[in-house]
């Protein structure tokens, strides 16, 4: 373990001045914290966030969007956002977790001003208000709901073990006089016409009236009881996911071997299928048949920008909580590249495969695309599993869907929890890195309790709630912030010098126009969107009450409020007048860069405790043997900087 090789070798040149007061007893040893560990795979980490990153919305977002927006021509607004938002501010994230190896909580010593306080302050046993504490909350949110979308896949997934689907037929005991079987739809066409406006599939019965019985409750303020089917649905995917992220990434980097590649093989599967059906073309042409004159709309290039930054993950601390897992020279300007045009690719294919399925089920009720295209829920549980029915072997191609979502959901899963978890064990690494699988138990164990509410009768009205409010503008603040805080507070010159020290090379000005101006720009642009055309939560035909808006306001305001509440209490620790303060608060803390002593070089060797050399990289050099490829870009860096300051004493 290269952290406690590090702790050994600072330990001796310690001068006494230096030693904290809780290692002068004798017991040196409690200073260094148990090893953070890193992956132990070479395709761990990019597996991990490709897993991450495609997820359930490139199946039931991305080819809904694409043929509501312009279709074919809805691919141009998609790859010019991935250029400017998608690309630079993933390869940020990364950059930001693999330079410090920190966590979304911990990573915010670059500038103390937007962590808020440290273990200085009597608040330590709390979690500092913050940008990272931000994006806690959000992903605590997010990780509620998402686990309850997995919970309902999971209760589809072991419905499908079975004969005759249980949705394929009316009659049963929750089928209303509505409910109209596509079989009679279809002997009707050959007869004589049936009018099917007023009538009701058996699958989306199912789905409202069996799984959620939603029959039970009149709106979000009366949940109703609890439905026991879903409730253990959702303790076994909470454990399900406890059990792969038990050693961290130890554990869940080799998971996602399996949920990464298995959805892949599934999806191409489907294709092949989708597109054998009679009427597939009619599905393909209708998703594909570019609409230029949809691109003079500005709605189209706000959804493709949407597309883009949801489906990337980015401000979500996954990113940043993956990369800080990787050893400090690891190729990630490449795994960028593979990771977000990976995405993108995958989200056209399930459009494919979404779209064959659903030209042959407008086919077969001989009613236009258009009436059976959904987006969200509606695809996943109500839309594809009727078209599964109207299959052979219509059992085993709704497993197989069935499973493809399990896994495609999963792995994000992961994401969220290793996030809240290594955010806040890198808080506290004395105290919970040894119990870092008790730890994950707790917070598993409270996020179960939290999404009981989603289990009731009701509980789809508080999904909607929750997906409709938690990661919408928070989040967009939180990464504008992140954009800004790291070009503008802490420097576009310095953040590429880390970069170079870190890669070997310096990011190119694409990277550096997008950081500075494109991608903030796009976000803001992005948000007042948001604000300017908010519509109130809605469910079918159901409308939220006040109430609800106002409490799914004020989850989004949270998020954003931890912010200047977190620059308050940094600004109140600091010493002077306020602009002294501020200006104290914004400047990188003295341990802030790379946190093994062997990757510490240039500038970031004289903040080492014991670093008494006035030319402290030649000693780190002498220390660590001969000069590499990396220890010569630090030179060059050292060089660049001693220009620098030249040029500004002139």
């Amino acid at each position: 373990a290269a952290l406690s090789h590090s702790c050994s070798l600072t330990q001796p040149v310690t001068p006494e001045l230096l030693v904290s007061p809780t290692s002068q007893d004798g017991d040196l040893g409690s200073e260094c914290p148990e090893d953070r560990g890193n992956w132990t795979g070479r395709l761990d980490f990019l597996l991990s966030c490709i897993g991450y990153c495609v997820g359930l919305g490139n199946v039931w977002r991305f080819p809904y969007r694409a043929y509501t927006n312009g279709g074919g021509a809805f691919l141009v607004p998609y790859f010019i956002m991935l250029a400017i938002c998608g690309i630079p501010i993933f390869f940020m994230e990364l950059s930001l977790g693999q330079f410090s190896s920190l966590g979304p909580l911990a990573v915010w010593k670059i500038s103390p001003l937007f962590k808020g306080a440290d273990g200085s302050l009597l608040l330590y046993p709390l979690l500092p208000p913050g940008v990272g504490m931000g994006t806690i909350l959000i992903v605590s949110l997010v990780a509620i709901y998402y686990n309850m979308i997995i919970a309902y896949v999971l209760f589809y997934l072991f419905a499908s073990l079975t004969s005759d689907l249980p949705w394929q037929h009316c009659g049963n005991w929750w089928n209303t006089d509505l409910c109209l079987d596509h079989h009679v739809i279809k002997a009707g066409n050959n007869t004589f016409p049936v009018n099917i406006t007023n009538t009701v599939s058996p699958s989306e019965e199912y789905w409202s009236r069996y799984v959620l019985h939603i029959q039970g409750s009149s709106g979000i303020g009366d949940p109703g009881r609890i439905r026991w089917n879903l409730c253990l649905c959702l303790l076994l995917s909470w454990t399900i996911v406890y059990l792969c992220i038990l050693k961290g990434v130890k554990s869940s980097g080799k998971v996602v071997y399996f949920t990464a590649t298995f959805p892949y093989l599934i999806l191409v599967m489907l294709l092949i299928r989708g597109v054998t059906l009679e009427g597939a073309w009619k599905g393909i042409r209708f998703y594909l048949t570019p609409q230029f004159d949809h691109l003079l709309s500005s709605k189209v290039w706000i959804e493709a920008a949407l597309q883009i930054f949801y489906s990337l993950g980015v401000g979500f601390g996954g990113l940043l909580t993956f990369a800080s897992y990787n050893t400090f020279h690891q190729n990630i300007y490449r795994d960028t590249f593979i990771v977000t045009l990976g995405n993108a690719i995958t989200s056209i294919l399930a459009g494919f495969a979404i779209f064959s399925v659903l030209g042959y089920m407008s086919q077969e009720l001989g009613v236009p695309v258009n009436q059976v295209a959904k987006a969200g829920p509606g695809l996943a549980f109500v839309v594809y599993p009727q078209a599964m029915t109207m299959l052979p072997l219509s059992p085993f191609w709704s497993f197989l869907f069935f499973f493809m979502l399990l896994t495609l959901g999963l792995d994000s899963q992961f994401a969220f929890m290793e996030t809240i978890v290594t955010a806040v064990t890198d808080e506290f690494p004395y105290y919970l890195r040894p119990k870092k699988a008790s730890f994950s138990a707790v917070i598993c164990i409270a996020l179960f309790l939290m999404g009981l509410i989603l289990t009731t009768e009701g509980g789809m009205y508080w999904l909607v709630l929750l997906d409709d409010y938690s990661a919408g503008f928070g989040l967009m603040v939180v990464v504008i912030t992140t954009c800004l805080v790291v070009t503008r507070v802490y420097g576009m010159k310095r953040f590429c010098r880390d970069i170079h020290m870190m890669l070997g090379f310096k990011p190119g000005p694409y990277f550096r126009a997008c950081w500075m101006v494109l991608s903030p720009a796009t976000m803001m642009a992005l948000l007042v969107y948001n604000i300017v055309k908010y519509q109130p939560s809605e469910y079918g035909s159901y409308r939220f009450p006040s109430w609800a808006e106002v409490l799914g306001i004020l989850m989004g305001v949270l998020s954003c409020l931890m912010i200047p509440v977190g620059m308050v209490v940094a600004v109140f620790q600091e010493e002077g007048t306020l602009w002294e303060r501020v200006q104290q608060a914004s400047r990188p803390a003295m341990d802030w860069g790379p946190s093994l002593e062997e990757n510490r070089t240039g500038m970031y060797v004289a903040s080492l405790a014991g670093s008494q050399s006035p030319k402290p990289l030649m000693v780190h050099m002498r220390k660590y043997g001969g000069i590499t490829s990396y220890e010569n870009t630090a030179i060059e860096v050292d060089r660049e900087m001693e220009e620098e300051e030249e040029e500004e004493s002139m």
